[in-house]
């Protein structure tokens, strides 16, 4: 994972490169030490930001499905953003899409964040 941002409200991940089975076990301690990390009461949030992430296969994917399920354990909004056309497909083909909410940009979070 390149980067871990925490702002006010919100924790900010940013993996990098490849996301699969030769790293899987690396990226889901590093998102889970991430996510219990967060105790502030006011980071009600966790974004992905996948902008930099070039390939996921099955073993990324299963890392961010973990970590939404521990985020919602915690009682945390997991989301994801800036995903590539290729890294989108998989989302859509396996139809997380439809479960994670995935947004075009970490600006585009944010203002949802702030509205609700």
């Amino acid at each position: 994972m390149r980067s871990i941002l925490t702002k006010a409200d919100f924790l900010s991940l940013a993996p990098e490169g490849y996301l699969c089975a030769a790293n899987a076990a690396i990226f889901q301690q590093q998102l889970s030490q991430s996510l219990s990390s967060v105790s502030s009461p006011s980071q009600k949030a966790i974004l992905v930001d996948m902008s930099k992430v070039e390939f996921l296969d099955s073993a990324g994917l299963m890392c961010l499905v973990s970590a939404y399920r521990l985020a919602k354990e915690l009682g945390k909004r997991f989301s994801i953003c800036s995903l590539n056309p290729s890294v989108k497909m998989i989302f859509e083909l396996t139809q997380l899409d439809q479960s994670l909410e995935i947004f075009e940009s970490p600006k585009q979070f944010e203002e949802v964040l702030t509205a609700a």
